[in-house]
């Protein structure tokens, strides 16, 4: 089951992804939401058929980021409501991460997010004009994603927690692209790279759910 689920979901994202650079994008309005359904049943079925609060959790997350990947498909500038059904997203994930293993106050964890959002601020902050305010919200809850799902790893040992890991910090690199492309200078491959990584970062948060 994980195998099938796993494999329809990087066929959909190559879709979705050949979709970004082709007309019309009707494969993208289909695929992208094929993509995170796929990805979604991974949780579940990671769960074994238990509800816990880090299972309904994670998928409360990913429901809002497919509405929010919904508000940022539409011919329309809805990225700022896309932006907030991300961050409560990520709040959803931090709720998972902190319910799993509390929330940690390491260091040696936190400065190498720290630093790499100076890094991200620098490079963006000429650029940003109004939105300044909720970039500088949303990069910091993503931060503390990251963060809190690096800290899981470091006190649970466990694969699992490894997963949670690397899955936030896929997410931080795939915003971090998108803002990059949106607001400093736009490149060809941003969306394939993005895609990417939003895809990856959301297989290893559904795979970070355990019994």
């Amino acid at each position: 089951m994980l195998a099938s689920l796993t494999f329809l979901a990087v066929v959909f994202a190559a879709i979705t992804i050949r979709g970004k650079y082709s007309e019309p994008r009707a494969l993208v309005y289909i695929f992208k939401p094929l993509t995170m359904v796929s990805i979604l049943l991974i949780a579940l079925s990671r769960a074994d058929g238990r509800f816990s609060f880090y299972l309904i959790a994670v998928l409360t997350g990913m429901l809002l980021s497919m509405f929010g990947d919904a508000l940022l498909m539409l011919p329309l500038d809805l990225f700022l409501p896309g932006l907030v059904s991300f961050l409560l997203a990520h709040i959803c994930y931090i709720g998972a991460f902190v319910s799993a293993g509390g929330f940690g106050m390491t260091l040696k964890v936190l400065v190498p997010y720290m630093l790499y959002a100076a890094l991200v601020l620098w490079l963006l902050w000429p650029h940003l004009g109004k939105m300044r305010a909720p970039v500088l919200a949303y990069m910091a809850v993503i931060m503390i994603m990251g963060w809190q799902a690096g800290e899981l790893w470091r006190t649970s040992g466990a694969g699992w927690g490894g997963f949670a890991a690397v899955g936030g910090a896929l997410f931080i690199l795939s915003d971090s692209i998108l803002a990059l492309d949106r607001f400093r200078e736009p490149f060809r491959s941003a969306q394939a790279l993005l895609l990417i990584a939003y895809f990856a970062a959301q297989w290893f948060l559904a795979m970070s759910v355990h019994p």
